[in-house]
């Protein structure tokens, strides 16, 4: 492993919360990946990258990168290497390029080592890898959001970082480039081998740039783990909650002559690979997650259910319906089945990761 983190906690003095912004959070990236921290505001993603940057001191636990011990606050020991000695590269949302510097001295800042030849061919070959080749005189009022946040990555790059951290670097930016963004920041970081670790509330963002994804909430990390798992095998309620489309809806895990089944509103669920036995749960009760791709449209089902709301997403629908039995399920339906609102269509279940949870108890 390269990037560890060891039940790291982060308290900020006078907090009138009683919680950590950071607890004890576990984990790990090898060289050359790419990890990503995602989660609702103020649940402690940008604190946790401050600290890895050494901007804030833990409390508690240790961050090592390839073995060195970069933070610690442990009974053995207590460290704290400033920043500037940790080889750490950061791009921030607000790129912060330095407004009286053209692109090739943004990009050149941080090599101050190297004499002037060698200067000008490493500026060269970030802005050729970052696609900005030829803009090394332009001023940052002269480019574009996008243009400023790639100078922001190459001036990262430039001093080959151990580590590189990014904090929501394509927020300030519009959806349909911070989508080519983030594809164009992973082939980037892959063609360097440079270990990453990025900070977004955006799953599609996370999803695309991201070998590891953790999901925090208030302070701790709920799961680390590739983004199949996490969308197929969330580890807890919000993860399930948080990532993707999707209702839990009332169910029972019963024997049958064929084994465990599942039963809920829509039918019997028979894919139980990984699903608790039903003796899991008081008298097998539970929920069972329900993604808007487990429900596929089938007029010939006998399961019926009413349109409540529809949302068009271009080749698809994303409805929202009610059962007869008053349960409320999601569905991802092709937009050619364009049908109104207060509609009863059929459906049925396909759902090939079933997923339960303990019933929710009230308050």
């Amino acid at each position: 492993m390269f990037l560890q983190l060891d039940h790291v906690t982060i308290r900020y003095p006078g907090s009138a919360s009683q919680h950590p912004a950071v607890d004890q959070v576990s984990l790990t990236l090898n060289a050359g990946e790419i990890g990503v921290l995602i989660g609702p505001s103020g649940c402690g993603k940008t604190s946790l990258l401050r600290a890895i940057a050494g901007l804030e001191r833990i409390q508690g636990g240790r961050i090592l990168i390839a073995g060195q011990v970069l933070s610690a606050a442990t009974p053995d020991a207590t460290v704290h290497l400033a920043p500037e000695r940790r080889q750490i590269g950061m791009v921030f949302q607000d790129y912060a390029l330095f407004p009286h510097l053209n692109v090739h001295d943004n990009v050149a800042f941080g090599l101050p080592k190297m004499d002037k030849a060698q200067r000008s061919a490493r500026v060269a070959q970030m802005l050729a890898l970052v696609g900005l080749a030829g803009m090394e005189r332009r001023y940052a009022h002269q480019l574009s959001g996008g243009q400023q946040q790639r100078v922001a990555l190459a001036r990262a790059l430039a001093p080959q970082p151990r580590l590189l951290l990014l904090d929501e670097p394509f927020s300030n930016l519009d959806v349909d480039l911070r989508e080519r963004l983030a594809h164009e920041l992973r082939n980037i970081l892959k063609q360097t081998s440079t270990t990453a670790l990025f900070v977004t509330h955006d799953q599609m963002e996370a999803f695309a740039v991201g070998d590891l994804i953790g999901v925090m909430n208030h302070g701790r990390l709920e799961q680390w783990d590739d983004a199949y798992h996490l969308y197929h095998r969330p580890a807890t309620r919000f993860v399930a909650d948080f990532i993707g489309h999707g209702v839990f809806a009332p169910a029972r895990i019963v024997e049958s002559v064929h084994g465990p089944v599942v039963r809920t509103p829509l039918g019997d669920l028979t894919d139980l690979e990984e699903c608790p036995l039903p003796t899991a749960y008081p008298d097998g009760e539970c929920e069972v997650l329900l993604r808007a791709d487990d429900i596929v449209h089938d007029d010939a089902s006998p399961v019926k259910a009413r349109i409540e709301r529809k949302a068009f997403r271009g080749s698809e629908f994303l409805y929202t319906l009610r059962l007869e039995s008053g349960e409320q399920v999601l569905a991802h339906v092709p937009s050619h089945h364009d049908h109104a609102l207060g509609e009863w269509i059929g459906i049925r279940p396909d759902v090939d990761h079933v997923v339960t949870f303990p019933k929710e108890t009230a308050g």
